[in-house]
């Protein structure tokens, strides 16, 4: 019941939360920011609190009243309730919370994990790739009890997560204590003697009940273990020594050790002073071009950095299906049209007094551009983009974004 309603990562949550309302940066406006969060977290705990408190009633009246003992798991309590209750509704709306249940826990550990994330290691990635990280963390466990040991043990492993759960409050609580207790973080907003003392009781309580818990648990595995117990005391038993190592650690490291100046952090990097001057020339130059209507904006914005002192390299990549297999030793009608019209626009800019260099590449653009752009040792490169989304993207490919990954020199990218 503590680990599935004071959840260790809701902490985190919490604390952000109280950072996304637009409020008086005063200490009126902060101190009435607290208020509405404390108000928010009372709400959001005691709705957990009485939804696991309904599971557990629904299970005296529904079960026990009826002279079912041994409903233990999730799978037989949907079951009887439609024969006990009298209406086919009852298992459906049990499924429907089950579902809604695992949807709320997904998403606060999702954005609980976010802001861990980023607040803690200053790690800033793609939300669906966090969100897949998070999620298979979450299921990879789940499938592989239910494929190696069958349905029967989900009851388990349910209890087990909580179990955990409870397991890292500690960890999660004593450090937070610690934090608002810190008059020179706090400021004015340092917790009181009274609340202090009640976090610490509070904090030591659940602590000393883990520690039993572990104890009782990892003793009752040595007994069972019998002549095996040796790979208990070389695999469980130092991970419970390092956990308890590092628990002291944060008890007393603040206590012990003065605190270090607070520096804050940046996920976007450090500021950095401008540095201003009269030009930015680039030297050379490449251009990837298509033979289309982004031709001509490419190369005149190409133009327009370098100027006539510059040096120009033409890009185009033949994707004709030839090319992709026998490269430049191909020659079909396709390659061969090509170069004569990467020759035109040469001649023009040359007939304007621009130098410039023309360039097939055969196969995969995401791949020949980079290759012929680091030949050439530009500096800069002007791709055109069309403005593909989604399925376009999927289509046709994002060649800007992949090229853009794999050159270190600036990228110029005009658009339609």
């Amino acid at each position: 019941i503590i680990g599935a309603t004071v959840m260790p990562h809701n902490l985190y949550l919490h604390s952000s939360l109280v950072q996304t309302r637009r409020i008086d940066p005063s200490p009126k406006g902060l101190w009435a920011a607290i208020k509405f969060n404390l108000i928010d977290s009372v709400i959001a705990l005691n709705l957990a609190l009485f939804v696991n408190a309904a599971i557990l009633i629904l299970a005296a009246s529904a079960f026990f009243s009826n002279g079912l003992y041994g409903v233990a798991e999730i799978q037989d309590a949907h079951k009887f309730l439609e024969h006990l209750l009298g209406s086919r509704w009852a298992p459906i709306l049990f499924a429907v919370a089950l579902i809604a249940a695992g949807q709320s826990s997904t998403i606060t550990g999702t954005l609980a994990g976010q802001i861990v994330m980023e607040g803690y290691l200053h790690l800033r990635i793609q939300p669906w790739l966090r969100r897949l990280i998070t999620r298979l963390i979450a299921i990879i466990p789940a499938f592989l009890v239910i494929y190696l040991m069958g349905e029967s043990e989900t009851g388990e492993l349910l209890i087990f997560s909580q179990v955990i759960l409870s397991l890292q409050l500690g960890f999660a609580i004593i450090p937070l204590i610690h934090m608002v207790s810190d008059k020179q973080k706090m400021g004015e907003f340092v917790i009181k003697p009274v609340v202090k003392l009640a976090a610490w009781v509070i904090a030591l309580i659940i602590v000393t009940l883990n520690v039993l818990l572990v104890l009782g648990k990892v003793n009752e595995w040595i007994i069972a273990a019998g002549d095996q117990a040796y790979i208990l005391w070389l695999t469980v038993v130092p991970v419970v020594v390092a956990a308890f190592l590092l628990l002291i650690y944060l008890i007393f490291r603040p206590l012990i050790f003065a605190h270090k100046p607070h520096h804050p952090h940046s996920l976007h990097g450090a500021f950095a002073p401008l540095e201003f001057a009269n030009s930015l020339a680039y030297k050379r130059i490449a251009v990837t071009l298509d033979f289309g209507d982004m031709d001509a904006k490419a190369i005149q914005s190409a133009i327009s950095q370098g100027g006539k002192d510059a040096h120009y390299l033409l890009i185009h990549v033949v994707e004709s299906a030839a090319a992709w297999i026998l490269h430049s030793d191909v020659g079909d009608s396709e390659s061969g049209q090509d170069f004569l019209e990467l020759q035109q626009y040469a001649g023009q800019l040359r007939a304007q007094g621009y130098q410039v260099e023309i360039k097939l590449g055969y196969g995969n653009p995401k791949r020949q551009i980079p290759k012929l752009v680091e030949e050439f040792e530009a500096d800069l490169i002007v791709m055109g983009a069309h403005g593909h989304q989604w399925l376009k993207d999927l289509i046709f490919g994002a060649t800007v974004d992949s090229v853009r990954h794999r050159l270190s020199i600036t990228m110029m990218v005009v658009r339609e």
